[in-house]
């Protein structure tokens, strides 16, 4: 995503002498585009981190039953591999 910001702002100025109203328009548009998805991201960056937090403390208040689940959601994609891998072989 920031690649791609990088990318439109170096676009933006190499076109910085280029005249005319739908050019103008264009850039007037992208720099808004530009503006909504750098909000956009850091409310999903917020929303991340908040949520890592979350989680982090769940499984410091209850460490045996996150271990319990981690090994149970492993035990079931492992059989669903095993499966997979076996009907493959046939």
């Amino acid at each position: 995503m920031s690649q791609l910001a990088d990318d439109a702002r170096a676009l933006m100025a190499a076109t910085a002498d280029v005249a005319g109203e739908k050019v103008g328009d264009a850039r007037k548009r992208l720099v808004a585009a530009l503006d909504r998805s750098k909000e956009i991201c850091g409310n999903v960056r917020d929303k991340a981190v908040e949520s890592a937090k979350a989680t982090d403390e769940v499984i410091r208040a209850n460490p045996y039953q996150a271990i319990a689940i981690g090994v149970g959601v492993g035990a079931v994609v492992g059989f669903l591999l095993a499966r997979s891998c076996s009907r493959n072989r046939d």
